[in-house]
């Protein structure tokens, strides 16, 4: 399958390590122009720097800014006044007892993970539309689905992103646009292992905390392991392209088969 994305530019939120830094590297590989963004410019500066040395030849844009809040977004705007390719990927994610989360918390994560996304959207959707091409992917979690008994309010944000999601495909139709979600599993990130480590043992060795993690925590994953952010980005690369041209307003999977469900 021949993925071409020269000539299309690219902003990928929350995107110096992790799931993000993996979708980054991956458009900019398949020929696009990306922008990186995070809250601080030396992280992001940091984050161009060791990308450019992965991918020799790419165009990197520094779009730093804290898009929780309005001043942040403004920053990225400048940055970046239009994308044809949009991946709403920042998000924060913590283990905390249900009745400890305070409601300052879960304001907090409302407006990380779906804000933000919302605030994006509404910026760049508008030229997407008049130029009649783009896509937009909103990174969830199978957590949407799979509500986690430690951290309720993650659960609660990714099933709203859901929502946000199918609704902005509709406001889209019929304009060349097309709006996702990508449904990540288990993920291997440094935040993950620290997260493994707040549940398991942490005097274990890492390979035998995250078989450990996923037997009582994940028992449901089919694949059994961690998946790498690599994996997460291949299916990002795809929607992104002019391939997925029919694919819109859905949640796609790239879970490990951890949602026990055979529909999409």
């Amino acid at each position: 399958m021949q993925i071409d994305l020269s000539g299309r530019t690219a902003l990928v939120t929350g995107s110096t390590q992790g799931i993000g830094a993996a979708i980054a590297e991956g458009l900019a590989k398949a020929g696009a122009r990306v922008a990186v963004n995070g809250r601080s410019v030396g992280s992001v500066d940091a984050a161009v720097k060791r990308l450019s040395d992965a991918c020799a030849g790419a165009d990197f844009v520094a779009a730093p800014g804290d898009i929780s809040t309005d001043e942040g977004a403004a920053q990225v705007f400048d940055a970046l006044p239009d994308a044809d390719v949009l991946v709403n990927n920042l998000g924060v994610f913590g283990a905390e007892p249900a009745l400890d989360i305070t409601d300052a918390e879960w304001r907090r994560y409302f407006e990380v993970n779906v804000l933000t996304a919302v605030r994006m959207i509404r910026h760049y959707l508008p030229g997407m539309k008049g130029r009649s091409w783009g896509r937009i992917q909103n990174i969830a979690s199978d957590s949407a689905f799979v509500t986690p008994a430690e951290m309720i309010h993650y659960g609660m944000s990714k099933t709203a992103l859901l929502a946000v999601s199918r609704g902005f495909a509709k406001e889209a139709a019929g304009s060349g646009v097309t709006v996702n979600s990508v449904i990540a599993g288990p993920t291997h990130t440094g935040g993950v292992e620290d997260f493994v480590y707040e549940l398991v043992d942490r005097a274990l060795p890492w390979e035998q905390a995250q078989r450990q993690f996923m037997t009582e925590h994940r028992p449901q994953s089919l694949i059994q392991r961690l998946i790498e952010p690599e994996e997460i980005a291949h299916m990002v690369v795809y929607l992104s392209s002019p391939l997925a041209s029919a694919t819109t307003g859905g949640a796609v999977r790239v879970d490990g088969g951890y949602v026990d469900s055979i529909a999409p």
